[in-house]
């Protein structure tokens, strides 16, 4: 078999790896929740290649976060649900019916997106995907008795955190001041430090998760992604530490040796330097 551009290229492949007997062992042997970790760590993968402004590595890993969907497809094929062909088929519908001022007759593309419009147009997909499962015989899935039930629960904290205060602002529960959110977190920080004299490990964690989801609302009024605002702080103690390890024995210490002062003169010369 050789590479290809075509996609249906890379849909082949994943059936020959998946192919009983002649397959590869391990493919053969993953399945929907043991493949999961992986989908996500490609996610992570192509997010730090586009922070590095890496192009080479993002068309890398690009094509391994495309070939997650690919593998996906191909075991809800082989349980007769759904193939590759499905999935392109449903999002692009999905594209077509979410963009008429783009996609739509006339009249629609020179009337532009009407406010109101993507609501509309997402109330339609729910009825008619409620319409569906009922169809399938399958259990509603939209049967919302919150703002909040289709923020979901598995998705990473700070994103889950962020999604979760944009939809009760929408209702007006929110704060108008981002000086009220900084409040806010003075308050939940005193909160902490007396957990951490008194109060028991679940009481700690409580509060120090109510300090960082506040920290989240700070962003969000500040227009700031908590994400990306922790990917730079990262990549900043990264950079700054990477001193600290190439300046130490220039102190005549290694870094198992050195004693915090040390290091932290190094962090203050990092800070200039980088």
């Amino acid at each position: 078999m050789t590479p290809s551009r075509d996609v249906a290229r890379l849909v082949e492949i994943m059936a020959a790896l998946r192919t009983p007997v002649t397959g590869c062992p391990w493919d053969l042997e993953q399945d929907f929740r043991s493949i999961t970790p992986y989908t996500i760590e490609e996610v992570y993968e192509v997010v730090d290649a586009i922070e590095r402004n890496d192009m080479e590595n993002l068309r890398e890993e690009l094509g391994d976060l495309l070939l997650q969907v690919v593998y996906h497809a191909r075991m809800a094929q082989e349980e007769g649900a759904f193939d590759f062909g499905d999935v392109v088929d449903t999002v692009t519908s999905k594209m077509i019916r979410r963009h008429p001022h783009v996609f739509g007759d006339k009249e629609a593309r020179s009337a532009g997106m009407a406010k109101g419009m993507w609501e509309k147009i997402k109330a339609e997909e729910k009825a008619e995907r409620a319409e569906r499962r009922a169809t399938m015989g399958l259990a509603p899935q939209d049967d919302q008795h919150s703002l909040l039930d289709d923020v979901p629960a598995a998705m990473e904290p700070m994103l889950e955190a962020l999604k979760l205060q944009q939809k009760a602002s929408k209702v007006g529960f929110d704060w108008n001041d981002p000086r009220a959110v900084i409040a806010k977190i003075r308050e939940e920080l005193d909160e902490v430090e007396a957990e951490l004299d008194a109060g028991s490990d679940d009481r700690r964690e409580d509060e120090i998760g109510d300090l960082l989801f506040v920290a989240v609302n700070l962003a969000r009024h500040a227009n700031v992604d908590p994400g990306n605002a922790l990917r730079r702080c990262n990549a900043k103690f990264r950079r700054r530490f990477g001193y600290i390890e190439a300046n130490i024995e220039d102190r005549g210490h290694s870094m198992e040796s050195a004693d915090l002062e040390t290091m932290e003169t190094l962090w203050i010369e990092a800070k200039d330097a980088t």
